[in-house]
């Protein structure tokens, strides 16, 4: 859906846009969303549905409040990416806090890979940032269908430091080889998976494709897994990374259990602010075999 609305004229708005203050910028892009989920038929409904099925406690109100929450969060990630893009280091060491950095830097200072797993919350850009302001990381980058966008988020995502971006074509292999020189791996493993690259677990109780990525790469490295979630605080407050412990005890010798150990703590922080989860993606699409395609 993102890489849809990009083109030059609008690349050059969110430029001029990023000088605003966050506060106003953050208003805006609040406006932006309301008019997304008004306009945006298939959007919205997909968010429905994925709210139907992992909040069926709430009811029909306060399921539709969430996703309008959702949307005004959007709006908010879309427009603010302009500050990620151009705003200088200044700035965003002032809009982006951090918090547990000393558990990355002990593991590291051990001599020991790391994988930050970062699921797909709408500050996942300005938590990107963060870290490589600080770190030459490795990352998966997937090409995007538009050009001006596919511009934009490489740059985005390169702009400091020596970054190591990797196609998925690149394999397995080539990033173990750079967790093992030392940089620290921007793992973001949880959207939904083709039946062929994935497992069925639950997630909010339903069965749910999740690649076994994050077990067999800390295995094969010998990595510590440390959660790593950003958060968009009200207003003009900016954005705050929490990076925390490495798991104990992870990865076992049970990759189902581990893959399922992944999606309860993602479900966990999904509830700490459930209106900031990337719920336009069809996360359920692929399903166990004879159940109908629920979008």
């Amino acid at each position: 859906m993102l890489s849809s609305i990009y083109s030059l004229p609008v690349a050059a708005l969110l430029w001029l846009l990023h000088f605003l203050p966050l506060a106003l910028l953050a208003a805006i892009g609040g406006g932006l969303g309301r008019l997304l989920m008004l306009f945006g038929r298939k959007r919205r409904a997909v968010v429905a549905l994925n709210l139907s099925w992992c909040f069926p406690e709430l009811d029909a109100a306060a399921r539709h409040d969430l996703a309008r929450r959702h949307f005004q969060a959007l709006g908010r990630s879309i427009l603010e990416r302009g500050i990620f893009w151009w705003g200088s280091r200044q700035r965003l060491e002032k809009l982006i806090q951090v918090d547990g950095e000393e558990h990355l830097q002990a593991q590291l200072a051990a001599g020991r890979p790391v994988i930050l797993l970062a699921p797909h919350f709408l500050g996942l850009d300005a938590g990107g940032v963060a870290v490589t302001m600080r770190y030459d990381i490795v990352s998966i980058y997937a090409a995007q269908t538009n050009p001006v966008f596919d511009r934009l988020l490489l740059r985005g995502r390169s702009r400091f430091g020596d970054q190591q971006l990797l196609s998925r074509q690149d394999g397995a292999r080539a990033t173990i080889k750079a967790m093992k020189s030392g940089r620290p791996f921007y793992y973001l493993p949880d959207l939904n998976a083709r039946r062929r690259d994935a497992i069925f677990v639950p997630f909010f109780g339903i069965p749910a494709a999740t690649i076994t990525g994050l077990p067999r790469l800390a295995k094969a490295a010998g990595a510590a897994v440390l959660p790593c979630v950003t958060r968009m605080l009200p207003g003009g407050a900016g954005y705050r990374l929490e990076i925390g412990e490495a798991w104990a005890d992870y990865p076992s010798d049970d990759v189902v259990a581990d893959t399922a150990r992944m999606n309860a703590w993602i479900e966990s922080v999904i509830r700490s602010m459930p209106e900031q989860y990337h719920w336009v993606h069809r996360r359920f699409k692929t399903r166990p075999p004879g159940e109908a395609k629920p979008y």
